[in-house]
């Protein structure tokens, strides 16, 4: 567990994610087909690529240090990630109401927090 206290919050955040995700399959086989499906689905981050280049741009435009070309790479990937969150969204809406609850006790029982936005 001390490796895990070292990650850097990306890390933690792709670590936890495919933490979720091997639980996800772990509990599958007693699932319905569907829920496994969207418990599948629901896991899915962004790629490790991805997160990183997220994570250089956004340092870069804190810094002032964006070039026009970067700004607009930015922009593609907030765009790609906000797609990503809404279709989660409606994953989880479906999932809960697969299981008759609503989409704040889903998440606890999946143990997925709403995001903290700085």
């Amino acid at each position: 567990m001390s490796g895990v206290d070292q990650l850097s919050t990306p890390d933690l955040e792709r670590f936890a994610n495919q933490v979720l995700a091997i639980r996800a399959r772990r509990r599958a086989p007693s699932l319905a087909p569907r829920e496994a499906e969207l418990l599948y689905k629901i896991n899915q981050g962004l790629s490790v690529e991805a997160q990183q280049r997220f994570d250089l741009l956004t340092a870069k435009r804190r810094a002032e240090n964006l070039t026009p070309e970067e700004h607009d790479e930015l922009l593609a990937l907030v765009d790609a990630i906000e797609q990503s969150d809404a279709e989660r969204v409606a994953w989880l809406a479906e999932l809960a109401q697969l299981r008759s609850v609503s989409i704040r006790t889903l998440m606890s029982q999946l143990g997925i927090r709403p995001p903290t936005y700085a």
